[in-house]
């Protein structure tokens, strides 16, 4: 059995631009990719926690240490500049596979900037 799981995570990134008329689609800063191992054209998914709004793309690279966060195109519809997304990537793995398997979560301050990395998200408690 194959399982599909999360495989990148940019937590609560703060959208700065949104161009309908650029070509692309989410430009992310380059260092935020690199953290997550996220390559360029790959998909990713983006999840809008102002207007909850969840869409699929893909990334392209934008300066190292910019901090930007563009929405590009048709998806520049769905985010807007000043809005908080969670940009994941998700990978398929045999079972034997998971064993070793953690993800790539980065953490980032209202700039963008990487203030730490985890490979686990806490359990949630009551």
């Amino acid at each position: 059995m194959r399982r599909i799981m999360l495989r990148a995570k940019l937590h609560r990134v703060t959208v700065t631009h949104s161009e309908p008329d650029y070509e692309g689609s989410v430009a992310i800063d380059g260092r935020l990719l690199d953290a997550a191992d996220i390559r360029e054209y790959e998909r990713i998914e983006v999840y809008n926690l102002r207007n909850g709004e969840r869409f699929s793309t893909y990334a392209i690279r934008a300066e190292e240490g910019s901090g930007i966060i563009s929405v590009n195109g048709a998806a520049s519809h769905k985010a807007s500049p000043g809005d908080i997304v969670i940009i994941c990537a998700y990978a398929e793995f045999e079972e034997k596979e998971l064993a070793a398997f953690k993800p790539r979560l980065v953490y980032v301050d209202a700039s963008n900037r990487i203030t730490h990395t985890r490979n686990s998200i806490p359990v949630q408690v009551a």
